[in-house]
């Protein structure tokens, strides 16, 4: 009984690496760049292992977007602790901003990886790359609802939107400090919304 609760456990322990593994690469790589061998080596498993946990490409694709999704939920979740909803939004602007140098290498986790599933003609993958950046706005809009500031998912668009849209620039021009700039621009105006109370 117990090897087998061991074996679990370490089958377990190999998914969760090769899952890992392959939201990293495929963050550095693309889709079309890379290879199950290269998944297996960062993961640093033999390469039949891979068809063990994942027969296709695109059940590695899968869970890699659900790699980013759990991380995306732990970060909320750590901002959901915090009881002003401005300081929960400054906190993400933060998170952002330090990510700023991998940004400037290879993109967004999600956002490359959304553009380039979003060219194939199959879009089922593009579609729950997609419902992560859904997730992300629908917290987001949370936040400026809670603040009972007007037009909350606009407000969230117009701030997700920046977000995606400086990490693009930031890694077509490698320029880290892009974000930077455009993080304490965001930080800022966050700042000059009216208060939880919606008074001006």
């Amino acid at each position: 009984m117990t090897n087998s609760v061991d074996r679990r456990a370490l089958a377990s322990q190999k998914r969760r690496r090769l899952t890992t593994a392959a939201a990293r690469v495929l963050h550095r790589q693309g889709v079309e760049r890379t290879t199950l061998a290269d998944i297996a080596h960062e993961a640093g498993v033999p390469v039949g292992n891979v068809y063990y946990y994942f027969k296709t490409k695109d059940e590695l694709v899968r869970a890699a977007l659900a790699e980013h999704r759990a991380r995306l939920d732990d970060l909320t979740g750590t901002l959901d602790r915090l009881p002003d909803p401005r300081e929960r939004l400054k906190g993400l602007v933060t998170a952002w901003i330090a990510e700023r140098d991998t940004a400037a290498r290879h993109g967004s986790p999600v956002g490359t990886l959304a553009t380039e599933l979003g060219k194939r003609a199959d879009g089922t993958l593009a579609a729950e790359a997609g419902a992560v950046l859904r997730r992300l706005l629908d917290w987001t809009a949370a936040q400026f609802r809670a603040l009972r500031a007007p037009a909350p998912d606009d407000l969230a668009l117009t701030l997700i939107s920046a977000c995606q849209g400086t990490t693009l620039l930031t890694h077509t021009l490698q320029a880290p400090a892009l974000t930077t700039h455009e993080g304490e621009r965001l930080l800022h105006w966050l700042e000059t919304l009216g208060p939880a109370d919606g008074n001006p």
